[in-house]
């Protein structure tokens, strides 16, 4: 059982039995219309449907609420004509396009088009380029589209974002693009929690690591120990306490309260697309995440990345690459075999993963990889070296540091191993506090 099915949080009260319930895979295979490379959704369910796919020069937008389930809990999501993630806005280069928005929430909302190039009243920043769209209330954007490429659009008002209001935008250009490709999907990677981000926000204010679970734990010291002696251990752990860091902050939201999603789909059954053997596919990944880094590869499958953030480049042949929130990268991809191929997002703390498959057929389905072992952070991570610190109090009051093993010799060390949870040891300001370093206390209430 994955992380994404464990979770138990209060949910947000949906209270809107009018309107349409919305299943976790209704955005399923976003396939953009090339000749014969829509996606086609498996018999008999209600995965892996075809988004709406809005093309042309004039569009409506209504932003609203909608039920949706995915952890097995229904919750309610800020949602663009009813879906999660938006329909794909397909445009033009060079036409003028004409998008007017509908607020149905009881709240200001406006919507943000990021990384297009647009006047500034356009923008849909709130405070900044206009005053949002009140509630019962439209408001016409209307621009020039001056560029090609992959990109998306999201809310700009409040927690909106975090709750659903995310769509891709595809660009086409008025010239032929320097690659070919045969089919052409959007991967859009998100996070989703049952718990209100407003929660998530006041619990990170009041407790920074809440959501990590790899914090160093008393058996991580001792391994250590074990493994590099007494002498190096306290010299690591010093260093990162005269910081009031940890090695293992490598995200401050995991997959704790995270559900990960793809194509608005999650890891059980994943997203699909098909192929057929020796076509070239087009991937275009948007991380429309709140917080969330993920790597991404597709075990069996060179990727080959051609444009990044809208932006056509130098083509490059690639196993895995990482994808911060925001990014757009466009890859192109071979099958050659008449198998399915896993396209793996695990999050950067390998807390969690977003999973589709690439299929022959409906009926075939990729197996999950295994994540990769939760990473540890190092000096060099924090662009610092050993020779960069200046380590006060490092000295173990009453031993002699040269003098020790470096094979974990402990034997001039008094530890009581029944009082740990203090570890309780002289020492200055900057060397290592074992409780403010290893433990962690999950004992707040999930709804703060």
């Amino acid at each position: 059982m994955g992380i994404y099915q464990q979770k138990k949080f209060r949910n947000r009260a949906t209270g809107l039995s009018r309107r349409r319930f919305v299943t976790s895979a209704l955005a399923g295979g976003i396939a953009l219309g090339l000749g014969s490379g829509l996606a086609r959704s498996q018999p008999n369910t209600a995965l892996r449907q075809q988004a709406e796919v809005l093309s042309g020069q004039r569009f409506n937008l209504n932003i609203g609420y909608e039920p949706v389930n995915f952890t097995g809990t229904e919750a309610l999501a800020t949602t663009i004509n009813g879906s999660l993630p938006a329909p794909v806005l397909r445009w033009r280069e060079g036409d003028e396009v004409v998008l007017n928005v509908n607020n149905n929430l009881a709240v200001d909302s406006s919507i943000h088009w990021h990384g297009i190039i647009l006047p500034s009243n356009m923008d849909g920043v709130p405070g900044m380029s206009f005053a949002g769209i009140r509630p019962g209330e439209s408001y016409e954007y209307r621009f020039r589209v001056n560029q090609s490429g992959t990109f998306w659009y999201h809310s700009h008002s409040g927690f909106q974002e975090q709750t659903g209001m995310y769509g891709p935008i595809i660009i086409d250009p008025l010239e032929a693009e320097p690659f070919d490709y045969q089919r052409d999907y959007v991967v859009l990677l998100s996070d989703w929690s049952d718990t209100e981000p407003e929660s998530i926000y006041a619990t990170l204010k009041k407790q920074s690591h809440y959501y990590n679970f790899n914090e160093r734990t008393i058996g991580d010291l001792f391994g250590d120990i074990r493994e590099k002696g007494l002498a190096q251990t306290w010299q690591d752990r010093a260093m990162w306490n005269q910081m009031r860091m940890s090695d293992r902050d490598i995200a401050d939201v995991t997959g704790y309260t995270y559900t990960y999603l793809m194509n608005g789909n999650t890891p059980d059954p994943g997203w699909q697309g098909l192929f057929s053997r020796g076509e070239k596919v087009r991937l275009r990944f948007i991380n429309a995440s709140a917080m969330t880094i993920f790597d991404v590869r597709i075990p069996g499958l060179q990727m080959t990345v051609v444009a990044a953030d809208g932006q056509n480049i130098e083509p490059v042949s690639v196993d895995e690459f990482r994808i911060g929130v925001a990014e757009t990268y466009d890859v192109i991809v071979e099958p050659d075999a008449d198998d399915a191929y896993a396209v793996f997002a695990q999050s950067i703390d390998r807390s969690g993963y977003a999973f589709g498959s690439l299929s022959p057929d409906v009926s075939v389905i990729a197996r999950v990889p295994a994540m990769d072992p939760a990473p540890v952070l190092g000096m060099a991570d924090m662009g610092m070296s050993m020779a960069d610190m200046d380590m006060p109090g490092m000295e173990m009051p009453g031993m002699e540091m040269n003098g020790m093993q470096e094979q974990g010799n402990t034997s001039g060390m008094e530890m009581q191993h029944e009082h740990h949870p203090g570890m309780e040891m002289p020492m200055s300001d900057g060397a290592m506090n074992m409780e403010g370093d290893m433990h962690m206390n999950h004992d707040m209430n999930h709804d703060m």
